[in-house]
């Protein structure tokens, strides 16, 4: 039976910890219905964590004894960050999820020429994200960046090793772009609903950039997103 894991700040060397995070604490009591001597796993954001049991629960907080530490065999070889247009709330919500389920190891909301501005709850996407890691068994938990102008996020991913354009108008396959795919740090740009303006797939290729399609048919802008980081992490 695989056991339910937590991700946070803990201190997997000491031998119990006391949880009191009360979203952590009802999830325990109330939600799992968890008892004392049942196990969890709790990670600590930093790709270890351990097994622990349930040695006994408070009004407002949770003890739990520890095993010995490990590290996490789950995350993928590669750091990628997902450079995605800003879609309406529940979209962005589902591809964030979604990708961070795939392997994302940053997230970077971009507002784009057709982005629609609905607004984002970025505390709300946050705890999606790390749900979703902590559901799918991920050592960390995927960094969500403020969102950010398409001009600011191209001068923020000329950090990384190699830089992916996904764009429906050209390019080459994204499987003809080994060199590019093979980078430790590889960044991935999706856009909105409406696709890239021809500006910004300009601006793109003055940078450097590979533009890639994911083939001829049409997607939608999340499901690009998530097959698009599976592959790029792997």
């Amino acid at each position: 039976m695989r056991l339910n894991r937590f991700i946070g700040n803990f201190d997997l060397d000491a031998e119990r910890v006391t949880l009191r995070d009360l979203d952590v604490v009802h999830q325990l009591a109330r939600v799992l219905h968890l008892q004392v001597g049942e196990r969890v796993v709790l990670c600590d954001g930093a790709g270890y964590e351990a097994e622990g049991e349930i040695s006994s629960f408070g009004k407002d907080e949770v003890q739990i004894a520890l095993g010995k530490k490990y590290k996490n065999e789950n995350e993928p070889l590669r750091r990628v960050t997902l450079y995605m247009a800003v879609l309406k709330h529940e979209n962005f919500e589902f591809a964030a999820e979604k990708a961070t389920e795939a392997g994302a190891a940053k997230i970077v909301p971009v507002l784009s020429a057709r982005t629609v501005k609905t607004g984002m709850n970025t505390e709300r996407v946050r705890k999606i994200i790390k749900e979703a890691a902590e559901q799918s068994g991920r050592g960390i938990v995927p960094q969500l960046s403020e969102p950010m102008m398409f001009a600011d996020a191209l001068q923020n991913a000329a950090g990384n090793d190699g830089n992916l354009f996904f764009h429906t108008d050209g390019g080459t396959a994204f499987e003809k772009e080994p060199e590019t795919i093979s980078k430790r740090k590889t960044g991935i740009f999706i856009g909105p609903e409406g696709g890239w303006s021809d500006e910004e797939a300009e601006q793109t290729k003055a940078a450097g950039f590979r533009i890639v399609s994911l083939g001829p048919l049409t997607l939608r802008a999340e499901t690009a997103a998530i097959i698009a980081t599976y592959l790029a992490a792997r």
